[in-house]
């Protein structure tokens, strides 16, 4: 479960990374909208914590760097992504222990 939540907040911030560099030397709108598509998920969840305003407010007043914007979006995707592979795994796993004991009781088991 951990290995696959690293594995997939890994890609994820390396297909950003690659779209963000791409972005830099060959804009398009295909990136744009790829760019804003990742930012997405970071955005709606800080927006749900109640973080993202605040966050608004320092870009624009310039005591947040883009870089800086760019770190805190990647730490919320890891982290998003870290909680649903948690989330996942754990009611995969009650699924799991379900039916292995239902089965067991099947088989003559108390």
């Amino acid at each position: 479960m951990w290995g696959n939540a690293f594995l997939l907040s890994l890609l994820y911030l390396v297909v950003g990374f690659g779209v963000e560099l791409a972005l830099r030397f060959f804009p398009s709108r295909f990136l744009q909208r790829l760019s804003l598509s990742l930012d997405s998920l970071p955005a709606r969840a800080l927006e749900m914590a109640g973080a993202m305003e605040p966050l608004r407010t320092a870009y624009f007043s310039g005591r947040i760097t883009e870089f800086g914007v760019r770190v805190v979006f990647g730490i919320t995707t890891v982290a998003v992504i870290f909680m649903l592979a948690l989330v996942v795994g754990t009611l995969m796993g009650g699924v799991r222990l379900f039916v292995a004991r239902r089965a067991w009781r099947r088989a003559g088991g108390r």
